[in-house]
């Protein structure tokens, strides 16, 4: 008897050479097996949906479970059945999910978002003027990328910057598909127990931050102390891990493309979309669970089976994006992008990353219009193992 191929494995591997592209064979699927089963490395199979139309469709159907969280499934040793914790804005459906969204919601409107402009601003140029003080040369992502979306979000949410040593070196842990999930749990419980202290201190002396909010305002619906520190810990988390990212990849996007920049400062919110569609830094999709049985494109979905919706594949569809693999600052409609997501998980600080990466990108060219990688660009070291495909360092000079 021939035995049964065996299920392929999720891909995960970038091409050589080509940083910024996801794994080839994304294209291949989307043409001959846009919804077909791999086997993640958690241990499930689970059906890898490829193209833009079905993966907005699978993130709207609300008989799409959230449960397993975003990227889970790319952990070797997850726990696909483990209880999801009160507070757990990723993983929560229906009015439990709906409930958190709305105490939050308010703090991310673009009118909002806004008025922290001029923060942006402020934090960017000061930022600039620390680096060019330097001898000619930097490490973008630990002297740009990542103080500045870490500074905003914690003034948003009214954590101490003072503190980021106590929850970025927990957060890295957090995102990376090599830690053991002895050692997930270890920087959970840490970060979970800061928030805890912070938490209780805000009880005693309010400010006017957003955890501060949550804890006075729950009149008549209260969350609790375990609510408040999930819900905390995964907008900390998630506040600075993608824009910081995002703002390294897209320079060195720009570096390697030095005719764009002036395409840039001349429409940066149109130049950001397109970065964001085409880096698509959440890079090994969002994980959902069937609840009842459906139908993605052709094919049949059955409750109880899992689903790995690729946002970088979508974000590549020929039939939406034409000539897809190309950056193109001109191109119509780049807003439609799935980088942020889409449905009722959609990213709630989409707005606020928007705004975090046209003020430090715009800026950066500005002020440094020589800016020029100080490596060969063959020795920059990728983060291939995180949920959020960066970059360990940029390091970059100037005249």
């Amino acid at each position: 008897m021939t035995a049964a191929p065996a299920t392929p494995a999720l891909p995960t591997t970038r091409p050589a050479g080509c940083p910024f592209d996801p794994p080839e064979d994304y294209a291949t699927r989307r043409e001959t097996a846009p919804t077909s089963k791999v086997r993640c490395p958690a241990g499930m199979d689970a059906l890898l949906v490829t193209r833009y139309a079905d993966v907005r469709a699978v993130l709207a159907d609300r008989t799409m479970s959230s449960r397993g969280a975003s990227s889970v499934h790319v952990n070797p040793d997850a726990d696909l059945d483990e209880e999801v914790s009160p507070g757990s804005i990723i993983q929560l459906d229906g009015a439990a999910h709906s409930r958190l969204r709305k105490k939050v919601m308010a703090e991310f409107t673009v009118r909002r978002v806004e008025a922290l402009r001029g923060y942006v601003q402020e934090l960017v140029e000061s930022h600039l003027d620390a680096m060019l003080a330097k001898p000619g040369r930097a490490d973008l992502v630990a002297d740009f990328a990542l103080p500045i979306p870490s500074l905003v979000i914690c003034e948003l949410l009214g954590v101490p910057y003072a503190d980021r040593g106590r929850f970025q070196s927990q957060s890295t842990t957090l995102v990376s598909t090599d830690a053991t999930r002895e050692e997930k749990q270890q920087a959970y419980d840490e970060l979970s127990g800061y928030l805890a202290e912070l938490f209780a201190e805000k009880q005693q002396n309010p400010q006017s931050d957003l955890f501060s909010r949550l804890i006075s305002a729950g009149a008549g619906d209260p969350l609790t102390m375990e609510e408040l520190v999930v819900l905390g810990l995964s907008l900390l988390v998630a506040g600075h891990e993608t824009t910081a990212n995002m703002i390294a990849l897209s320079t060195l996007v720009l570096l390697e493309h030095p005719g764009e920049r002036d395409a840039v400062l001349a429409a940066p919110e149109r130049a950001v979309e397109e970065l964001l569609r085409y880096l698509s830094v959440v890079q090994f999709g969002v994980l959902r669970y069937a609840t009842a049985d459906v139908r993605v494109g052709t094919q049949e979905v059955r409750a109880g089976e899992w689903l790995v919706a690729a946002l970088n594949s979508a974000n590549r569809d020929e039939e939406v994006f034409p000539g897809a693999d190309k950056l193109d600052f001109g191109r119509e409609s780049p807003r439609t992008h799935v980088a942020f997501g889409f449905g009722a998980h959609q990213c709630i600080g989409q707005q606020l990353a928007r705004v975090e990466l046209q003020e430090a990108l715009t800026r950066l060219f500005r002020r440094v219009p020589r800016l020029r990688l100080a490596v060969p660009r063959e020795t920059l070291v990728y983060k291939h193992n995180t949920l959020v495909y960066g970059l360990r360092e940029l390091p970059v000079a100037w005249d």
